[in-house]
């Protein structure tokens, strides 16, 4: 076989490299952490760690920043990055998209810590504005339910239970039993910090700094941008209203 007849072959069986998102359509990033229950048990405080939220946080600015996204959530070890319809780099191609996002995030969370970890990464695709608020919506619950669930799992732990113990006494039981076996503990699951039971949102916005002209010897004003880090979000409708307005 030739070598360009080789060469047409087996870019031929590359199926899934031409695989894009629509056209027009909203773009979610979403990377976790790969096999961090393991990787964070034995190096950060449990159920939370501020260091880990920290490090959670800077990867997700990372992301944010190299996609040119408008909005990232981050809750427990997962990251979602919102790109606009108008988002065009890599062709907006899919293994591109999964490649790079991961390859970004293992790097910018790995650099932060200081040991090695790795995050894998998939695309959600939407057609509306109500997707994406829908999206977002469904994660902040998903972070309420996890960190009610660690609480309560590392809770029991402290006590002395054992994995199993500690998953059998949680099993069927509703969200109304797991708040009275914390309170019962003397944990209010309402005053744990907002961080996290709703999770931490960033976007950007504009700020003025001032400067001087030393060409014209004046005093200016220059309009930058910068990433904001939000550790109190609201939740339900207020949540959905401000990813509403950020998708603006």
């Amino acid at each position: 076989m030739k070598g360009k007849d080789l060469e047409t072959r087996m870019r031929s069986l590359e199926w899934f490299h031409s695989l894009a998102v629509l056209p027009g359509a909203w773009i979610i990033i979403r990377v976790d952490g790969r096999s961090f229950s393991r990787f964070t048990e034995s190096r950060f405080d449990k159920p939370f760690d501020e260091r880990f939220s920290a490090f959670m946080i800077e990867t997700a600015r990372t992301l944010l920043t190299e996609f040119g996204g408008c909005y990232a959530y981050t809750e427990s070890d997962e990251i979602s990055v919102l790109l606009k319809p108008s988002f065009d780099l890599f062709d907006r191609e899919v293994e591109k998209l999964v490649s790079i996002s991961a390859s970004v995030a293992t790097a910018a969370f790995t650099h932060a810590v200081g040991q090695p970890a790795h995050f894998d990464s998939r695309v959600w695709m939407g057609s509306a504005v109500q997707d994406v608020v829908d999206y977002f919506s469904w994660r902040q619950t998903d972070a309420a339910r996890c960190a009610l669930n660690g609480w309560c799992y590392w809770t029991l732990r402290r006590e002395g239970r054992s994995r199993r113990e500690a998953t059998r006494m949680l099993k069927n039981s509703d969200v109304a039993a797991k708040n009275e076996l914390l309170f019962a503990r003397g944990v209010n699951f309402n005053d744990v910090p907002t961080w996290q039971r709703r999770g931490v949102g960033l976007w950007w916005e504009t700020f003025e700094r001032p400067g001087h002209d030393p060409v014209r010897g004046v005093d200016v004003t220059a309009t930058r941008r910068r990433v904001h880090v939000e550790k109190d979000l609201p939740m339900k409708d207020d949540y959905r209203t401000l990813v509403q307005r950020l998708t603006a």
